[in-house]
């Protein structure tokens, strides 16, 4: 799922046409359109439901945005762009496509949206008509959906959006640059909060995740999954094995053609 939703970020057509509109680098553009579905809200609003962002990262993308294109635009241009791209990649078999799209369109109409802001933000959105472009929106629809359900897992047990990029780096899921980087930190910033997980017997003090780090780490991803699973309850095992043979190879087109970071 993932890879088919991010199209929308990496992709040079949705890249080229956030960058048309006049927004200024990836970030405005990566905010604007993410965020859309809320409708103008506040950098505090959309700080709170990303939550690992930097708020000064949030605050130099927001309210700008909104006074570059309004929200609707944007939400047409991520969708276009978004299928524009899918389609050069050729994910074009109609078959898989009509398919992978009516059984994740089901399953995301279904899916619980209490307490999960962004999910139910996408899901208030009309639906389109094309197959492909229901696709994309079906699998942004179950991104945010486990997003949010993410979220809800840290929160609970207390880590923290800027704690838990530094607890993802300690357990290798992404490089430690990569999120210094995307997620906007200094080393000192960095280090902040490696004492703070340390202080909690996550980390030792050279950042390295200790065993309770690593049982929690692993609690965080499994609760995540078990919340996700929610999603897919309209859907019985036939069904579940026809989506998933449906969208694999379209899925590793996306993969193949290498505009979504591998290290994501």
């Amino acid at each position: 799922l993932e890879p088919v939703h991010a199209v929308t970020y990496f992709a040079p057509e949705a890249r080229a046409a956030l960058d048309d509109l006049g927004y200024r680098g990836f970030w405005m553009g990566y905010f604007a359109a993410r965020s859309a579905p809320l409708g103008p809200v506040s950098p505090e609003v959309v700080t709170a439901v990303f939550y690992n962002f930097a708020p000064a990262r949030v605050a130099k993308a927001l309210p700008a945005a909104w006074e570059i294109a309004a929200p609707a635009t944007v939400l047409q241009i991520r969708q276009e762009s978004a299928t524009a791209a899918l389609r050069r990649y050729g994910c074009t078999d109609p078959d898989r496509v009509a398919t992978a799209a009516s059984l994740l369109s089901r399953a995301a109409r279904q899916a619980p949206m209490e307490g999960r802001p962004l999910f139910a933000a996408n899901l208030a959105l009309a639906w389109p008509q094309d197959p492909l472009s229901q696709l994309w929106h079906a699998t942004t629809l179950m991104r945010e959906h486990r997003g949010d359900g993410h979220v809800a897992v840290l929160a609970a047990l207390g880590i923290s959006g800027r704690q838990s990029n530094v607890l993802h780096a300690a357990a290798d899921r992404v490089p430690r640059e990569m999120i210094m980087r995307s997620r906007d930190y200094d080393e000192q910033q960095w280090q902040h909060h490696v004492g703070e997980l340390a202080d909690r017997g996550l980390l030792d003090s050279s950042g390295t995740l200790t065993a309770a780090g690593a049982q929690l780490k692993a609690e965080i991803e499994e609760r995540t999954d078990r919340l996700a699973l929610a999603a897919f309850d309209a859907l019985d095992d036939t069904e579940l094995d026809a989506l998933f043979a449906a969208l694999t190879p379209l899925t590793r087109l996306v993969v193949a053609a290498g505009d979504v970071p591998a290290a994501t």
